[in-house]
């Protein structure tokens, strides 16, 4: 199952992981929430380049999740759970 949800009024890309019962939000989405940035991926990564403890964990904390994307295909995309 994935869904749409809203924060703030901005749209938040959600799977649901029936293994793990645990919700998987899209990092695009939140940090654009979050921040307002007007390239989410540029920002993402100079995040990383600043945090060699975050960026030495991305992959593993941030796995590709099936979702919606912006073109109303399925895509991998990164995403983490509370």
């Amino acid at each position: 199952m994935s869904a749409i949800s809203l924060f703030e009024e901005k749209q938040v890309r959600r799977a649901w992981n029936p293994r793990e019962e645990k919700w998987y939000f899209s990092i695009d989405d939140v940090v654009l929430a979050l921040t307002d940035s007007a390239n989410v991926k540029d920002y993402i990564k100079k995040l990383r380049k600043r945090d060699p403890a975050l960026d030495s964990y991305w992959g593993t904390n941030c796995p590709p999740v099936e979702m919606i994307a912006a073109d109303g295909k399925k895509q991998k995309i990164k995403a983490a759970h509370t």
